[in-house]
């Protein structure tokens, strides 16, 4: 199919919606979204106004004579996206994309809202702070590495803290899922990883259709019920104290667990609700990809990503960002050094302690405490490997 300066076009169906600083143009078919400049906008319209591309050119750089406009680029990365229908009457010839299922329609706008609505947000970020005045007034709260090993028996234990992190993790996402669904948009439940953690994902996408100060309690919305829970936490453990050990230890697991994810929020490294947050405030919506390639020069891991476009007002925002990035490498790396590692020697050390005693009433404790060990790394290689799988489709 030749392209010309000479061909006419006709796109698929477009919304387009003005941003902070660009617009978002979704495919209504797909559902996906793409963020373009001015000038994109302009060609966008022309095209659909049935201007040649000779023409759509020669208006661009009248209209921007300090952009350097090459329309046939333009054109061929639309086909790319999927955004062209026809060129000069030629139906094109793209993969199908579908827009995701919503699993979660039977959840009413009317009932998600209760949760979400402009008094419970100021009353979810009221509680962010007062969880921090907790740990200012009482250092004590502040969890330790052994707080995950409340019995005896290491695999009541780690049964225990995965029990609990993963009613944490369903928490979490499900305020991610009340607060879009607020919005009666469509989202659906995914699974992941972060590092060495498995984790739930939910599909945010449509929050794309939102003003960016609408999306901001979306990509908070799991960490604030996080809140609810790390406050009422922290209140049965100053009152109860370790009256009840068993209560006492439940609640440090509660505490610690969440603790964690809060401090991988803000590993910037990683694409988390925090670093949305950011990348939604600033306006710059590929920061991490920009970040990278401004740390590319001085740190040579890193890889460069040469389709990533850095406009001039963004430059400001990725500096920081890069600074951050850095900081969000040494906070995971003191998370590592300060819990995990400590855990994982406990761990080992306890299955390397009774895995040769067969008459130790703990030997089928450590022969079940491998097996789940095992398990767990499976599960990763293959959240990665679907990772990978899915970036490649």
């Amino acid at each position: 199919m030749n392209l010309t300066l000479e061909s006419t076009l006709s796109l698929v169906d477009l919304e387009i919606r003005q941003d902070k600083k660009h617009y978002i143009v979704e495919d209504n078919q797909s559902g996906e979204f793409y963020e373009m400049p001015k000038v994109c906008i302009d060609a966008i319209e022309l095209i659909n106004n049935g201007k040649g591309l000779a023409e759509i050119e020669q208006i661009l750089k009248t209209n921007y004579p300090n952009e350097d406009v090459e329309i046939i680029p333009f054109v061929e990365q639309l086909v790319e996206f999927g955004l062209v229908k026809e060129i000069d009457g030629e139906i094109v010839t793209t993969s199908q994309k579908n827009k995701s299922t919503n699993a979660f329609d039977w959840i009413s706008a009317n009932f998600a809202s209760i949760f979400f609505n402009k008094i419970s947000n100021k009353i979810y970020l009221l509680l962010l702070f007062i969880n921090i005045g907790f740990i200012l007034l009482h250092p004590e709260l502040l969890p330790h590495y052994q707080d995950i090993f409340i019995f005896d028996s290491m695999i009541a234990n780690m049964l225990t803290y995965m029990g609990i992190s993963l009613i944490l993790i369903l928490i979490h996402e499900f305020g991610h899922i009340l607060a879009i669904r607020s919005y009666n948009l469509p989202t659906k439940l995914d699974i992941g990883n972060r590092l060495f953690l498995i984790v739930f994902e939910t599909d945010l996408t449509a929050a794309w259709k939102l003003a960016p100060r609408q999306r901001n309690p979306l990509y908070f919305a799991g960490m604030s019920f996080e809140q609810v829970t790390l406050f009422i936490a922290f209140s049965l453990t100053l009152l109860i104290g370790d009256s009840n050990p068993l209560l006492f230890g439940l609640l440090g697991i509660i505490i610690f667990d969440i603790f964690v994810k809060t401090i991988y929020q803000f590993s910037f490294f990683m694409k988390t609700d925090i670093y949305f947050i950011i990348e939604n405030i600033t306006g710059s919506y590929n920061l991490m990809e920009s970040g990278k390639n401004y740390l590319s020069k001085w740190l040579s891991f890193i890889k460069q990503d040469t389709t990533t476009t850095v406009y001039k007002s963004e430059l400001s925002a990725v500096r920081l960002y890069s600074v951050f990035y850095v900081i969000g490498i040494v906070l995971i790396t003191c998370l590592f050094a300060l819990y995990f590692l400590p855990q994982m020697i406990a761990i080992f050390a306890h299955i390397w302690k009774y895995l040769w005693t067969p008459s130790s009433q703990y030997f089928w404790d450590a022969i079940v405490l491998l097996g789940l060990s095992i398990l767990m790394i499976g599960l990763l290689i293959y959240a990665r490997f679907r990772s990978i799988r899915d970036r490649v489709a």
